[in-house]
């Protein structure tokens, strides 16, 4: 059992030292000869122009339309951007999507087969890929950009029903959602973009007055109505990427709701929020002004031209709030637990939320207007789109969240969403948006607070998108219909009431990252705070798809205390772009007996290009496990030798391998090895920080933030922890909590 002195150790950025690394990489082998290049692209260019050529000329603003360049898979990584050939034909990369194809031809040494690639979206004049297409057959095979054209696999103009998302076959008016290349490089020229495109409508007497819209780095999302048997000519304006239906909300009542257990009457704690410093948010369905809940919440629904609430919602928000505040509750305990915090609750849904299909830009809307108003460590969102992720597309959802989530210090945690048992074959099992954002803590549910615990059916399956394969990050429990999840009912007087599902598991959670938050203050970041979360899950030995890290600690003294024979660090500190740094892992000088479990988690937020989803965050860490300082490869080298660890140390792994696997870009990585002693002599793990923006190297990237959290258990070396903080006294520090919190196990 951990001890109760023997807490996190801290300023392990101290440790830190900077390193010079030699580049390496033989010559490149090109599938194609530039000739073989030219003559493959040439027709297909042609045709290309040709589509282009046959748009109506207002679907091509100031004369510019958008083609497609999909690269052969062996240039996908960013060093490989075609930016000379961009520049001699006088086109601009406006976004991208991932694409799997199957190239002519891939390297001298490989096979073709199905392989991820990229296809890019290039906007320019008319005239100028007019010109390309008639210089292209005669470009001298010296010149950079006729190079570069070894690494283009197919050029097309994209279609207008390759636009449209979904099934639109209805004969109605419906609410759409359409989504622009409106990046910087589509302002050039001061074309605004938003506004060509609704002349376009207007011009057609297609457009009714738009709705809301949303921006997202290159992207605008735009809300209209239009009749469905419009929406091919709505997708010709070249600079449309996508037309979809506007999906509903997510259902608002639980899973599972039983009757009440009224032989059970609960007793509320007398005292106040542990801590008040702490700022937690909620956007849900309300609570009723009378209910006992607002002795600690605050309810805000100010917002304009929003609705009465109903009695569902009411539920929703008040068994989501009383999750937050005292996470399952044991009807076999009536007394409540103290809450470590106070709760900004604000209702963001109306009556008429989820029966008119704007009202979920609007209900987004809403939750944007307060995040750039206040300022949280946390916020809850167990509502959303009813609708699976895409792969190729970012929702506006997501990428609006992630966007400012990037921006701030605050950690969202969001419910992937109760559709596990959908249909698998097609993804409809997949997790819901916004439970894609990368810079957020995704939760699904377990079914049960004890052991042989597993997925909840009805929780939503990963993966989820490059660069956040791993969703959801970890499982709480979130009630089954054998063992319901228990919260108070909405009602004015004191009852409890079963119910189940991920938007009771997230507050959960959200509960527990409070409690780290109030137990040790500002010494812990939110990134520090994600880190442990992840760190300290428990491993049931489940696919990632289906509970991701693994389950959430239920109880903080398994998140902050150590035992005997383990020790855990946290670093918390900054890496500049192209730099290489060394972290080193401590253990005893004079060593360890048997075998050791080093385990390891790092996290950091990402700045996004949501119009470029396959190349979708714009900050990578590589990190090398270098075990052994004794054992180099070479005896010339001058690091060592290197073992797998995260992903993105796989031995040989080529970039192809990367980005199959999703691990170079993946911005929470987490692993657990076990060892012989004897293996380890002053490990260390080696960082490098990769930057890129919009698919191609970036120049202009700031420091990146991070957090990692690295434990080491040694089953024979009893005194592991008091040797390490001995040894280590000058340097790391212990976590003393700021505040004396007593811990609760959930039954």
């Amino acid at each position: 059992m951990p001890r109760e002195n023997n807490f996190l150790l801290g300023r392990g950025e101290r440790l830190i030292e900077d390193i010079v690394m030699s580049s390496s990489g033989g010559p490149k082998q090109h599938p194609y000869t530039i000739h073989e290049a030219k003559l493959r692209l040439a027709p297909l260019l042609e045709r290309a122009v040709g589509d282009v050529d046959a748009l109506p000329d207002d679907a091509c603003p100031r004369d510019r339309a958008v083609i497609s360049l999909t690269m052969n898979p062996a240039y996908i990584a960013k060093s490989y951007f075609p930016d000379i050939l961009l520049r001699e034909v006088g086109i601009q990369v406006v976004g991208s999507r991932p694409r799997t194809i199957k190239p002519e031809k891939f390297s001298p040494n490989q096979k073709p087969e199905e392989m991820p690639s990229t296809e890019l979206f290039a906007w320019g004049a008319r005239k100028d890929l007019r010109k390309w297409s008639k210089n292209l057959p005669n470009w001298e095979e010296s010149k950079g950009s006729a190079q570069q054209l070894r690494s283009i696999e197919t050029i097309a103009a994209p279609s207008p029903r390759e636009k449209i998302k979904g099934d639109l076959s209805e004969k109605d008016l419906l609410a759409m959602e359409v989504v622009l290349h409106a990046g910087t490089q589509a302002r050039d020229g001061n074309i605004n973009i938003e506004e060509e495109f609704l002349d376009f409508l207007k011009a057609r007497g297609i457009l009714q007055k738009p709705r809301q819209r949303f921006y997202a780095q290159g992207l605008c999302f735009l809300g209209i109505d239009a009749p469905t048997e419009r929406v091919e000519e709505i997708a010709t304006f070249s600079m449309v990427r996508a037309v979809r239906r506007i999906p509903r909300l997510r259902r608002m009542d639980p899973m599972l709701r039983s009757s009440r257990i009224s032989e059970v009457v609960p007793k509320l704690p007398d005292a106040t929020p542990m801590c008040k410093e702490t700022k937690v948010a909620i956007f849900d369905g309300g609570i009723p002004e009378n209910h006992p809940l607002t002795k600690w919440v605050r309810l805000d629904e100010h917002f304009n031209n929003m609705g009465p609430a109903t009695e569902t919602l009411h539920a929703h928000g008040v068994a989501v709030t009383s999750a937050t505040l005292f996470g399952h509750i044991d009807s076999q305990n009536p007394l409540l637990p103290r809450p470590f915090t106070e709760i900004d609750h604000y209702r963001v849904l109306a009556e008429e939320t989820g029966k008119e299909a704007h009202e979920l830009h609007d209900v987004l809307e809403r939750v944007v207007e307060v995040l750039e108003k206040r300022i949280y460590d946390f916020f809850n969102l167990s509502i959303g789109p009813d609708i699976p992720i895409e792969d190729d597309d970012v929702h506006s959802w997501t990428a609006v969240l992630d966007d400012r989530l990037a921006k701030s210090s605050t950690l969202a945690i969001i419910a992937v969403g109760n559709n596990g048992e959908s249909d698998a074959e097609v993804g409809l099992n997949r997790v819901q948006v916004p439970a894609d954002c990368v810079n957020a803590l995704a939760v699904g549910a377990c079914d049960s607070t004890g052991w042989g615990w597993r997925r909840a059916p009805y929780s939503s399956l990963g993966p989820g998108r490059s660069c956040g394969r791993v969703k959801p990050d970890v499982v709480s429990f979130g009630g089954v219909k054998n063992h319901p999840f228990v919260v108070l009912d909405s009602g004015s007087n004191l009852e409890l009431v079963n119910i189940s599902g991920t938007s009771f598991a997230a507050p959960s959670v959200a509960r527990m990252a409070s409690g780290i938050r109030a137990h040790f203050g500002t010494n812990l970041g939110h990134l520090a705070i994600r880190a442990l979360l992840v760190h300290s899950a428990e491993n049931g030995k489940f696919d990632v798809n289906e509970t991701g890290w693994g389950r959430c600690a239920q109880e903080l003294d398994a998140i902050v205390l150590c035992d005997d024979n383990e020790v855990c660090v946290v670093y918390q500190d900054e890496i500049s772009p192209k730099n290489h740094i060394r972290v080193p892992i401590p253990i005893p000088a004079n060593g360890m007996d048997g075998k050791v479990t080093l385990k390891a988690t790092i996290c950091y937020k990402s700045q996004i290009d949501p119009h470029h989803p396959g190349n979708y965050t714009r900050a990578g860490l590589e990190v090398t496990f270098r075990p052994h300082e004794g054992r180099l490869p070479r005896a010339s080298h001058k690091h060592a030798d290197s073992k797998p660890f995260f992903g993105s140390s796989i031995p040989g792994a080529t970039e192809h391998d990367l980005r199959r696997k999703a691990w170079k870009w993946e911005n929470c990585l987490h692993a657990s090895k076990s060892m012989r002693w004897s293996s380890l002599r002053k490990p260390v793990f080696d960082i490098h920080y990769i930057a890129r923006a919009e698919s191609k190297t970036s120049t202009s990237a700031g420091t990146l933030p991070y957090a990692l959290v690295v434990s080491i258990k040694a089953e024979r070396h009893v005194d592991l922890y008091n040797h390490i903080v001995r040894e280590y006294a000058t340097r790391l520090e212990q976590l003393r909590p700021v505040l004396d919190i007593p811990i609760r196990t959930v039954s």
